[in-house]
């Protein structure tokens, strides 16, 4: 498959590796240029691009950008074709991102994105920590297998991603439409607490919208209090699970 990334972080750079040793075809781009890519396009194979270049001709086109930046890529995305999936790794921090009026009061994060954008949007791949993702996908069939929930509401879209979450080394979960993705931000029992297929059906099953908002807002007045040098990704998958009452997950 042809793949297009735009952000090339953490979790860009992880998805680059990891669909690129799948056997993806994979073109990157940022907003710094080609030449910025060059060591992870000659560590991957992927080719690097410009940002008005890496959605031409691709299958499938994935946004690893943060949350608040997603509506600057409504011109580009415009161009695609809309039979093209876009799949939006982002999640909304208001300490980086400003405050989101609609995302504070409650509208799904994915629907907040696809409205921007004014396409049909996947979302995928947020709901994990980066160490995650970069250091715990496994074969299929692995037994210490961790799942990952993929919402959207374009049926063809949707199967397409979660082939590609499959490529990435994580059972795909169907999680619903994109008025679903509120069960799958922070908050969720679903979001950042590495779970199995089973367990990540139940945490979707036990969420509860008003319950999700709250427990979002509490978790990063704790992480407010953190001294950020001394944290680690552990710590938040820690957390993360404490909020959401990791017994009813795990069934301790």
């Amino acid at each position: 498959m042809r793949i297009g990334i735009i952000g090339t972080g953490m979790i860009g750079a992880t998805l680059t590796r990891r669909l690129s040793a799948a056997g993806h075809t994979v073109q990157i781009a940022n907003t710094r240029g080609p030449a910025a890519l060059a060591g992870l396009a000659a560590e991957s194979g992927a080719t690097a691009t410009g940002l008005d270049e890496v959605g031409r001709d691709v299958d499938v086109l994935v946004t690893a950008i943060p949350f608040g930046r997603m509506p600057d890529l409504s011109p580009l995305l415009a161009r695609l074709p809309s039979v093209v999936p876009v799949a939006d790794t982002s999640n909304y921090y208001p300490h980086r991102d400003g405050r989101i009026p609609e995302v504070d009061s409650g509208e799904p994060e994915g629907m907040w994105v696809q409205r921007r954008l004014g396409r049909p949007v996947i979302r995928a791949w947020n709901s994990l920590v980066q160490t995650t993702l970069a250091d715990k996908g496994r074969p299929k069939g692995a037994v210490d297998r961790l799942a990952l929930p993929v919402a959207g509401t374009d049926p063809a879209a949707k199967q397409a991603v979660l082939g590609l979450v499959d490529d990435t080394g994580f059972d795909p979960v169907d999680a619903g439409t994109v008025e679903d993705t509120w069960r799958m931000q922070m908050g969720a029992p679903a979001y950042c607490t590495e779970l199995t297929v089973e367990q990540l059906r139940r945490a979707l099953t036990l969420a509860d919208h008003d319950s999700v908002l709250m427990r979002r807002d509490a978790v990063l007045t704790i992480i407010d209090t953190w001294e950020h040098g001394d944290t680690t990704f552990d710590d938040l998958v820690a957390l993360n699970r404490a909020a959401a009452g990791a017994h009813r997950l795990l069934g301790s």
